[in-house]
């Protein structure tokens, strides 16, 4: 809340949402009854959807344009100044987003957030841009990748988000990655590298997540889909474009679950582990990516104790690597070294 009204840009009105929450936020909202610039809204009843918190917020506000500030989140006291100036300058942009920093529960930065969401060009967050949305939603959005990836981190124009019906609320995770999809169909995305805003990381989020993983898959087909037939040709082959990306996404996000969770809950990356091996195969992951993986999980089980599970998956993951095909056996050695390595 202090870094939303310490903002530089200073027209705006607050309006705080409180979803029946059950810990002290009613009561650090309370702090606020009396400022001016806010709006306290308390639910009686618990919506069961963030995006019905989004879409009721958005119908309450007065402005030409909406941030959403999620709560666990903060910013840097220029993002609005910022991203107000590039939708002014930018008229035909619906949305305007940010850069956003990765921060772990205890407020440490631990990079950015660009670095987790798989994106194809790892060099395009580096600087401004601004993008036709269709051609967005074609190249990325199709490609199993919310490219705006955090919402604390973007301004949209009131009337767009409107005009696309606003999120939809049967969705539990992918609701922003629609509604930011249908957004785009409508214009431009203004982009800006500077990192302005701060995104927190909880290892009980992660944790939820993953577990979601495979109840959430109809979600995503169905939001993949919703997107590939108003960005393809019709005569393309829809289907098989969505099962590839599907299948893109599924292996995609459970390295990213391997990765996150080996320290803070092992037992799940070996979950991850396991999706990872079901959907892998040699047209779509290579070698070097499936021995990595078995190293990943040699680790996990030898910090678990399980040391003849952490043989054999050493072993499994060295007669994967390839020993010639342009790596030396030394990068080989390292690695299994690396995989017992207390």
């Amino acid at each position: 809340m202090e870094s939303v009204l310490g903002q530089t840009y200073q027209d705006f009105e607050v309006i705080l949402l409180d979803d029946c929450s059950t810990d002290e936020s009613r009561a650090i909202i309370g702090e606020y009854v009396n400022d001016p610039r806010v709006r306290i809204e308390f639910n009686e009843k618990n919506s069961g959807s963030t995006f019905k918190q989004w879409n009721k917020g958005v119908r309450m506000a007065h402005g030409k344009y909406v941030w959403i500030a999620e709560s666990d989140d903060y910013a840097d006291v220029h993002l609005l100044e910022r991203l107000v100036s590039r939708l002014d300058a930018e008229p035909g942009c619906v949305l305007a987003c940010c850069r956003s920093r990765r921060i772990s529960a205890s407020g440490e930065v631990s990079g950015f957030l660009d670095a987790h969401i798989g994106e194809p060009d790892s060099n395009r967050w580096a600087s401004d841009f601004v993008v036709n949305g269709r051609e967005e939603c074609r190249r990325y959005l199709t490609h199993g990748t919310n490219s705006i990836p955090n919402a604390s981190a973007v301004l949209f124009r009131r009337e767009v988000y409107e005009l696309v019906d606003g999120a939809d609320e049967t969705l539990r995770l992918c609701g922003d990655w629609k509604v930011w999809s249908a957004m785009a169909l409508e214009g431009q995305i203004v982009y800006v590298a500077e990192p302005l805003n701060y995104s927190r990381f909880h290892d009980l989020s992660v944790r939820v997540q993953s577990h979601k993983l495979g109840l959430e898959a109809n979600e995503f087909r169905e939001v993949l889909r919703w997107i590939v037939e108003r960005v393809t040709p019709p005569e393309s082959d829809r289907t098989k474009i969505c099962e590839d990306v599907f299948k893109r996404f599924l292996l995609g996000t459970s390295r990213y679950w391997m990765d996150t969770l080996q320290q803070s809950d092992p037992e799940a990356a070996l979950r991850a582990f396991d999706g990872f091996l079901q959907f892998s195969d040699s047209s779509t992951v290579n070698r070097w990516e499936r021995a990595d993986a078995w190293l990943m999980a040699a680790r996990i089980h030898y910090r678990q104790g399980r040391l003849g599970k952490a043989l054999l998956s050493t072993v499994r993951g060295v007669l994967t690597r390839p020993i010639i095909m342009g790596r030396p056996v030394k990068r080989i050695i390292t690695s299994v070294a690396a995989a017992l390595k207390s």
